[in-house]
């Protein structure tokens, strides 16, 4: 399940329509809906969860986004910034609630850390392109196999599609990158995983790790609320694509959700 790479809840909601960065006055946003993702980045098992959150905006750049957490960004005209400290995606190793599989079972879930992350986006007419890159930093306690530093980058290019009376519809094409640590906590099976699961053992890279595509539809209804849907898809590539976890190299996700402004 991603954060970024995994398409998890926390990456879906990631892919809906976001306000400008900069707010003249402060600015709270409301959000709700669903989405059906898979359970762990990966699985073939998936799981129809809420997508619920908030954003409060100051007219200082600073931003709290249940979303991606505390953190500041600017907006220029053809250029925009965000960095910001947050919370890393988790993975369980048992079904509980709406995360995790018992697939998993004996591999250790991954527990969610304090991540850093610094967003970019270029404008070139009507192509967009944007790099995302998070940082989870690292416990003294965690277990070497769940809970190791690691990095992961995200590139995309996006258009719009459509824009008229029936709303935005924008296409995005991505690849995402992680270095060894991520590769191996998300997609790896060390010796001492495959004894207590059913996944023989598997020694990863850090390297590409997916390739993907999303379409958004964004509707506005007035000044203060608007609906949007999104279709993300991932083609798990290289080591991680190998993984004895993996029991579907593409993965799918879909959600919509309505939105609150004020």
């Amino acid at each position: 399940m991603l954060r970024s790479l995994p398409l998890s809840l926390t990456s879906l909601a990631l892919l809906f329509p976001a306000d400008s960065l900069r707010a003249e006055d402060w600015q709270y946003t409301l959000r709700a809906g669903a989405a059906s993702v898979p359970r762990y980045s990966g699985s073939d098992e998936r799981v129809v969860a809420p997508l619920l959150g908030a954003k409060v905006v100051s007219p200082y750049g600073i931003f709290l986004d249940t979303e991606k957490g505390l953190g500041w960004a600017f907006d220029e005209d053809d250029f925009g910034l965000s960095v910001y400290i947050g919370a890393s995606d988790v993975r369980k190793d048992r079904k509980t609630g709406f995360k995790g599989s018992d697939e998993l079972d004996g591999m250790g879930s991954i527990k969610s850390r304090p991540v850093l992350g610094l967003d970019g986006t270029y404008h070139m007419g009507p192509i967009i392109l944007g790099a995302s890159f998070e940082h989870a930093l690292e416990k003294d306690d965690d277990d070497h196999d769940t809970g190791t530093a690691w990095n992961r980058l995200k590139l995309s290019i996006s258009a719009p599609f459509y824009e008229g009376d029936y709303g935005k519809v924008v296409g995005s094409l991505n690849s995402q990158f992680g270095d060894s640590n991520y590769v191996r906590t998300w997609y790896g099976v060390s010796a001492a995983q495959a004894s207590r699961s059913q996944f023989r053992a598997h020694d990863t890279h850090g390297g590409l790790v997916s390739r993907g595509a999303d379409l958004t539809w964004s509707l506005p209804i007035n000044e203060q609320w608007s609906v949007s849907t999104v279709l993300a898809v991932q083609y798990l590539a290289g080591d991680a694509a190998d993984s004895p976890i993996v029991e579907r190299r593409m993965q799918t996700s879909v959600g919509g959700q309505v939105e609150f402004t004020f």
